[in-house]
């Protein structure tokens, strides 16, 4: 069947909404079509509505909950497949309700990334307005006050308001470059190209990488907790963990892992030994080997490193808040004693 695309792919929120209403849904002996029958008279958006008739109208042509979903092509690829894996084993509400953990979860990380990096950015922004405004608008004011006492600036105060008449002259420049700097700042964190450019830039930082190799073993443990609850062996259910991780050095991880279990190495073992989980993690997944419960195990461990994420980035603004408006006050403070204490020389000596 044709694809029908009607706008971009779903954002993660959306997803998790539409997957718990389907479980929801499914959980209470409603079948798929009907569901999204309900949930077409109830919704409001105009964008929605079109996404699910869309669904609607392929579900009662072809029956299959997957395909229709694909066919408005703004569902992810892993969570077709995923669909379409409980389709086959009669676990579709069992799937649905592990998506939409799993996209809450990925929500919850996103946001966190977004509030670490974006807070950084607002106080920088604060601090070269302030810096910008005192050497171009309030220099030039006391700068008359010392022609005015028969003095001029010297030393450092000069040179902040040579920098400051240099910024007013050429203000259309700085205007350029401003455009410039929202255009890159945009191109990195709308774009799917600038964000691989900003991924790997930032994955050579001590602190991203570490944040991003947690991120990676947090996306990895809940879809092992997914496929896994769903019937797949390890091998398979890491196959399709891989098409979910962004780094290229926890992809090799786990093709060494899968390596390491074709030649033997016991499965908690070899996700140990590649540096996959931590060795208590590794010690908890050797324990539920042994009563079969690793995809509760793996749920688990999906929390904790959420925590973990949340924890470090909590510490991160922590850190940033104090410093960042120490920096802004003694910048601030260096300008204005610059030119304050020779006005103080001055009018002392009169």
């Amino acid at each position: 069947m044709k694809k029908q695309t009607v706008q971009k792919t779903l954002s993660n929120t959306e997803l998790y909404s539409f997957c718990n209403q389907m479980a929801l849904i499914l959980k209470s002996g409603i079948s798929s079509s009907e569901g999204i029958s309900i949930m077409l008279e109830e919704s409001e958006d105009a964008s929605e509505k079109t996404i699910l008739q869309t669904i609607y109208d392929s579900l009662i042509e072809s029956g299959n909950f997957a395909d229709s979903l694909e066919c408005t092509g703004v569902f992810p690829s892993y969570m077709l497949h995923m669909i379409q894996i409980g389709e086959q084993t009669g676990k579709l509400d069992n799937v649905m309700q592990s998506l939409s953990t799993h996209y809450e979860r990925e929500e919850n990380i996103a946001k966190a990334v977004k509030n670490a990096v974006a807070y950084p950015l607002i106080m920088i922004t604060m601090m070269v307005i302030v810096i910008l405004v005192l050497i171009t608008k309030v220099m030039p004011i006391f700068n008359q006050v010392f022609a005015q006492l028969g003095q001029e600036m010297t030393g450092f105060s000069k040179a902040l308001l040579s920098i400051g008449s240099a910024i007013n002259n050429y203000s259309v420049v700085l205007i350029v470059l401003l455009v410039l700097i929202i255009g890159f700042t945009l191109f990195f964190s709308k774009t799917t190209c600038g964000k691989k450019a900003f991924h790997t830039w930032s994955s050579r930082l001590g602190f991203f990488r570490n944040i991003y190799d947690k991120v990676s073993a947090c996306r990895f443990a809940d879809c092992m907790a997914l496929t896994l609850g769903s019937g797949f062996n390890p091998e398979y259910s890491m196959e399709l963990a891989s098409n979910l991780i962004e780094e290229i050095g926890f992809q090799e991880k786990i093709n060494q892992c899968l390596t390491r279990m074709s030649e033997g190495t016991e499965f908690s073992s070899a996700l140990t030994q590649t540096g996959i989980f931590s060795g208590i993690y590794g010690r908890m997944l050797s324990l539920a080997s042994r009563t079969g419960g690793i995809d509760t195990v793996m749920e688990e461990i999906a929390e904790k490193y959420e925590e973990e994420i949340d924890s470090r980035l909590f510490r991160l603004i922590s850190i940033l808040e104090p410093t960042l408006v120490i920096f802004l006050s003694v910048i601030v403070g260096i300008i204005l004693l610059s030119v304050m204490l020779p006005l103080m020389g001055i009018m002392s000596s009169l």
